[in-house]
Parts: C-alpha cells; structure tokens; sequence
C-alpha cells in the first residue's frame, strides 16, 4: 500500500477564509491528517457567496477537502482544556486570526511550546512587526501593500488587482513551504519551531521582477516595455512580458472578450514568425531583425502581429506558432478552463461528490509526487468528526460529549 508524504502528520488547522484554508488543504492532499477546529458556527465561508440553500458555500469546500472537521469554544475553559489536549497532540498548528488573538486564548507560543516542545505553529498574518501589524488585511490590501497593484494594469489607468489570488492563496503557498522546512529541521534537532508569514511579503517576493526593475531605472529607462514616459517608479505596463524576451496578448477572431493569444518573441522565432505574418523581408531588415532594433517598436511589432492574428481564431494561431516553436498561449475563460480535458486528465479540474451539493468541480492538487497519489475528497460538513475525534481519539465518553453540545462547547 502506498504511503502518503505527509501520512502520520497531525495538523490542528485552526484557519478561516481563504490564506490559512488554502495552506493546511495542500497538507491535507499531501497526505497530513488536518483537523479543522471550527467555533460551533463554523467558518464564516461556510455561509459566504452560497449559490445553494442551506448547503456549504463552494468558498468553503473549494478550500477545505480532504480534512476532518471538529467544533470547539475556546472561549470556555474546558474548550481551552481540549484544545491544551489537541495542541499536545498535533505536530503543526496552524491560525490566521487577527493579531494577537491566540495571544488572548491563553496560547503564547511560550505555552503552546511548553504543551508541545516538538509543534510547529503557524501564523499567517496581513503584515510583519511595524506600523502596519494591527491592519486588517484582505487579499487586494495585500496585493495593494505588496507591489503587486501599482505595477498591474495599462499606463493611463487606475492600479489594478490581479484574478490570482497572490494575497491569499500565495500566502497560503508560502506557508506551507515553511511549515515543511520546519517539520524537516524537526528530524534532526527534536524541536518544533515558530513560522510566520505575511500576506504583504507573500505578495512582495512574487513581486521581485518590480523590484529589480525599480533599480534598473536609475540607470535609465526600461527598453523592454512598452511606455514612452518614465518616471522614478516602475510604471503599469498592460500585457508587456516584463521580462528578458517581449511578450503581447494579439486578438484574434471572431474578437470576444476572451479571443487573444499572448505571444513571447525570441530571437530564434522572429524568421519564422515574418513568414506566417506574411512579412518576410523584415527578417533580414536591419531596422527589424535584431532584439535591439526591434525593442523601440515593440507597439508597431505587436500591431503586425495582431493583423495576422485577427483573421484566425485563437486555436488556429496557436497551432502555426507552436508549430513553428514560437513560444504562445490562448487566454482560456473562467468556462474553456473548467471544461478542459487535459486539465481533467491531469486531476487539476476534479469534480467531487457532496452529501449537500450533490456534485461540484473543484480545482485538484497542483503538487504532483510520484508516490504521494492524491485523491480530492469533499470537504467536511460542520462538526461531523466530533463524535471521532473527541471520543475515539481523545477519550471522551458519549454523555460528556452531549452536556458540551448543550452547553455550547463544541
């Protein structure tokens, strides 16, 4: 029988919403058992963005599979005894709440350590220690705060946010590397150690290229980008590559919202590429047929391009330039993605079965590890391993169980 990576790992995943879920269901699909603690209400997702009556929102379930499911008040003091108990028994703990709020349960980490010297505990957080640690953060406030808005978006518009959710999710990623290397150094010192993350420094070090282009300007404006006008700051440049090989989004036909194909120019693609545009005698003009004389017209370049483009569909421009090795790729819609075979076919897009929903899609595990196979289960109904793990686990007997329920404890 196959074991799982993270198989005999005991996440005590006390996270909410969307950075800390998405972090703890990546354990979860590489094999960790992940005990989601919930307040008796239960996660606030559970009810937001619901396209179902009286079923668990696809917020929830899209973040939260593969993991049992447990109800705790921590706020009583025999929930603060289970949870003591849960903490002793977990080897990563894992909270997103506000700052300081762990703090006020009772569990410093001086406490949480001395419950468990060997837990790794987790804290993803909007900011770092400094004038910004009691904000709220939000995923657009992260992208806000982290570079990521002032560099996004067309020169002569507003900042914009990016679809991906680099603020959350990419936390969320970054987390769980953390947690990993922790777990690591656990084998050879014995001991569990802090991790903190950052939403605002998630969304900065996936941000990086801004930066190096922040430094690049002062020593003059940057020739790969499509603006006329530099400032002191890296400017919003469209659909620009940003990198060392310029790339464009050309529209295609019949000219929806979503007919484009984005297209790098290599130097090795530039012959091939006058041929198809029905352009040849560009590839032997020295205005045209290096990278450097091509840099100043990149606007022009891509207008050439987009004229071939635009009398073909975006399937057939992909066929001639992939043929052709010209590096390209369609914009798929929120619709083509979520109805793509290959996706399908490599477990990206799943469908999953639901005691409430009935059948959804969901987005499968990114992280594939030959002997670490993973199967998307449905997320956990509220409470539903509490008779499990409180009295099958933890040794509770079935009438104390009842007077917490009552009482309002779990």
């Amino acid at each position: 029988m196959t074991t799982k990576a993270l198989e005999g790992i005991r996440v005590l995943d006390m996270t909410h919403v969307q950075s800390g879920p998405s972090a703890t269901q990546l354990m979860a699909w590489l094999g960790a058992d992940v005990v989601k603690l919930e307040a008796p209400g239960g996660d606030i997702t559970r009810t937001q963005l619901r396209d179902i009556p009286d079923a668990d929102s696809l917020y929830f379930t899209m973040l939260n599979s593969n993991k049992r499911s447990i109800t705790l008040n921590t706020k009583t003091e025999r929930g603060k005894q289970i949870l003591t108990e849960l903490i002793r028994r977990s080897d990563v703990m894992v909270e997103n709440f506000g700052p300081g709020a762990v703090d006020r349960m009772g569990f410093t980490w001086d406490r949480i350590r001395e419950i468990n010297p060997r837990i790794v505990y987790a804290s993803i957080k909007g900011f770092g220690e400094g004038p910004y640690t009691a904000f709220k953060a939000y995923e657009v406030v992260a992208q806000a705060m982290g570079g990521s808005m002032a560099t996004t978006g067309f020169e002569d518009g507003p900042p914009m946010a990016t679809g991906a959710q680099i603020g959350d999710s990419g936390t969320g990623i970054h987390a769980v590397a953390a947690v990993l290397a922790a777990l690591l150094q656990r084998t050879r010192t014995g001991r569990g150690q802090r991790v903190n993350v950052a939403m605002q420094h998630a969304v900065l070090n996936l941000c990086r290229v801004k930066l190096r282009d922040q430094q690049r300007l002062a020593h003059g404006p940057l020739a790969e980008y499509p603006n006329e006008d530099f400032g002191d700051e890296v400017p919003r440049s469209g659909n620009a590559s940003g990198g060392g090989q310029p790339g464009w989004a050309v529209r295609c036909a019949p000219g929806g919202p979503n007919d484009y194909v984005y297209v790098i120019v290599q130097p090795a693609g530039w012959q091939p590429l006058t041929r198809l545009i029905a352009r040849p005698e560009l590839a032997d003009d020295p205005e045209w047929s290096t990278p450097q004389a091509r840099l100043p017209k990149l606007a022009k370049m891509f207008q050439l391009i987009e004229e071939w483009t635009s009398t073909l569909s975006k399937w057939q421009v992909l066929e001639r330039l992939n043929a052709q090795n010209i590096p390209c790729g369609p914009i798929l819609s929120t619709r083509e993605i979520i109805e793509d075979s290959s996706l399908a076919a490599n477990d990206m897009v799943v469908e999953v079965e639901h005691p409430e929903r009935g059948s959804y899609v969901t987005v499968g595990n990114p992280l594939k590890l030959s002997d670490s196979p993973v199967e998307i289960t449905a997320s956990p109904l509220l409470g539903e391993h509490n008779e499990e793990i409180y009295i099958g686990e933890l040794g509770l007997g079935d009438e104390e169980l009842r007077l917490l329920k009552s009482a309002g404890v779990i």
